[in-house]
Parts: C-alpha cells; sequence; structure tokens
C-alpha cells in the first residue's frame, strides 16, 4: 500500500520513490455499510489516492490493472502508469521433487484436468464444473472413463467462505452427476501442486477479471496448456490458440475447447512447448529484473 509513501519523502535526503500497484486497495474492501463508507472516503482518497501520486514511478502488474487504476484514481488521470509483469520464481519449480499423488487421484487417467485457485465464489469454480458436466456430453462413453478433473484450491478451515463454497461445489458436482471425475484437493504441498501440474493435459483458470494471474504462468512453465476467460490478465498472459485458449466464462466454450484437448493429443505438447518459451522469455526473474532496472536507472539519472 501506498500510505508510507510520504514518510519516506521526509527523509533527509530527498529517496526517490518507486511504487509496483498490483490493484487498487480501496477496490479490495467491502462496504455494505453506509458507516464503512463513510469511514473508507477519507482513506480511499488521502490514504491511497493522494499517496500513490506522490511516488516518482508507478508501475502495475499488467494493462488490466493500469486501465483500472486510470478508472479509479480520478485525480491521477494525469500519470500513466508503466506495466512490469510479475516472474515466475522457475527455481521453485526445477529444484521440487514432484510427490506421488497416485491415491489422491484414484487411478491413472488419461486426460486429467487441473484447476488450482482458492475456494471463494469469485474464482467461479462452478464453471469447471459445469464444462465437465457439458464435456460428458461430446464424448463417447470410453473417452469420458479416461477424463478426471482435480479441484485444488487454497482451504482454511477458519474462513467460512472457505467452508461453504467446498460444499456447495461438492454438491453442485453431485448434482451434474459427475462427481465420479471429479477430485476435490483442500490445500496442497509445493510437491503436490507441481505432480499435479506434470500429470495435467490442461489446466482449467475460471476467474473473470483477473488482475494478472500467476497460476497461468505456472502451467505453461510446467508445458501445460491453459484454458482461461478472455479478461483481465489472462489476455496478456495466455497466447490464444498457442498457448491455450482464451474464452468466454460459459461452460459451452470451455468444453469445446476441453474437447479439443481430448481430440487432439498433440496439443498438449505443442502448446506446452510454446507456453514454456513464452515464460521464460517475458515471465522470468531475468525478465522482471531486467525490465526493473531500466526504471531505476530513469530513477537516478
Amino acid at each position: 500500500v501506498s500510505a508510507c509513501i510520504p514518510v519516506l519523502r521526509l527523509a533527509r535526503t530527498r529517496k526517490k520513490v518507486l511504487f509496483y500497484c498490483h490493484f487498487p486497495d480501496q477496490l479490495l474492501t467491502q462496504r455494505e455499510s453506509l458507516l464503512k463508507r463513510v469511514y473508507r472516503l477519507p482513506l480511499d482518497w488521502l490514504g491511497e489516492e493522494y499517496t500513490t501520486g506522490m511516488a516518482d514511478c508507478i508501475v502495475v502488474n499488467s494493462h488490466f490493472t493500469a486501465s483500472v487504476f486510470k478508472d479509479t484514481f480520478k485525480s491521477l488521470s494525469h500519470i500513466d502508469p508503466d506495466v512490469l509483469y510479475p516472474s515466475l520464481n522457475i527455481s521453485s519449480f526445477e529444484g521440487v521433487v514432484p510427490e506421488d499423488i497416485a491415491d489422491l487421484i484414484l487411478k491413472k487417467k488419461k486426460f486429467l484436468f487441473l484447476s488450482i485457485n482458492r475456494y471463494e465464489r469469485k474464482k467461479n469454480l462452478a464453471l469447471a464444473l459445469e464444462a465437465l458436466h457439458e464435456l460428458r456430453g461430446r464424448l463417447d462413453s470410453h473417452e469420458w472413463s479416461e477424463v478426471l478433473l482435480v479441484m485444488a484450491g487454497g482451504y482454511d478451515k477458519r474462513v467460512l467462505e472457505n467452508v461453504e463454497h467446498y460444499e456447495e461445489l461438492r454438491r453442485l458436482a453431485a448434482k451434474l452427476n459427475v462427481n465420479d471425475h471429479v477430485v476435490f484437493l483442500r490445500s496442497f504441498s509445493d510437491e503436490q501442486k507441481i505432480s499435479l501440474y506434470s500429470n495435467s493435459v490442461c489446466v482449467l483458470y475460471t476467474p473473470s477479471n483477473e488482475h494478472f494471474g500467476i497460476v497461468p504462468l505456472e502451467a505453461m512453465y510446467m508445458r501445460c496448456p491453459v484454458i482461461a476467460v478472455n479478461s483481465g490478465g489472462p489476455l496478456e498472459s495466455v497466447l490464444h490458440n498457442v498457448t491455450g485458449f482464451l474464452c468466454d466464462p460459459l461452460p459451452t466454450q470451455f468444453s469445446e475447447a476441453m474437447e479439443k484437448i481430448v481430440r487432439d493429443p498433440l496439443l498438449k505438447d505443442t502448446m506446452g512447448a510454446a507456453g514454456r518459451a513464452r515464460v521464460t522469455e517475458k515471465f522470468s526473474s531475468e525478465a522482471f529484473t531486467e525490465q526493473l532496472y531500466q526504471y531505476i536507472c530513469r530513477l537516478t539519472q
């Protein structure tokens, strides 16, 4: 958050401030009551908007966030923040030994689809289940028998929404009669995550208007095609028909893309290779470091 910028500017020797905005904080706060709205008003303007404008350089994590920045901070309309894409810590994938998850996924399936996201309603995880239901109607019985969806989600039993939404999704899977083809995984280790990516033919990324989203980068680096909603960060990370598919948030469109993966086994390899190359070139730590270094050089000149 930007509240510290005025303090930094009080330094005896003037310091240049680079501010990395991942998303306006005021948009992440619920304002259900009048009291909360009144309370947030001065905080939003003075506590965030004004202090953000005091930075010498402002960068954001995507062009989508840049547009939200302009729409949210009206008094900063004269500022055009640059885009500095987050990087993927590639070493965390190279140095971890995958954990055997044979018991987790019951038995080896030819077409393992993967959804990774927190158990929150805004992540639209129901879309993955509804797309799976639609996919069933597109496949013959043998192909369908080889399909499994793993719903791997961040879960904290102390967070009411996590608990409620997990149960909502389980009930939805039963209602759609796909529960025999779904495994729900509540939280997971890094070793399990790498194993899931390694064994999957595709990742389903269902949130709309996501600020950026690190999951598509992880999937692409692990040579896994991504089916994502055509809004927000994935528009900038996923290349349509190259590293995956960008779709409207509709079960029919997601299932159509899933069917392509099933019908053409080579897509996993070709899109996977393209995804690895894209992350290495555009979203690696080296790419992030080089771009950040350019901003710092500009500030110090």
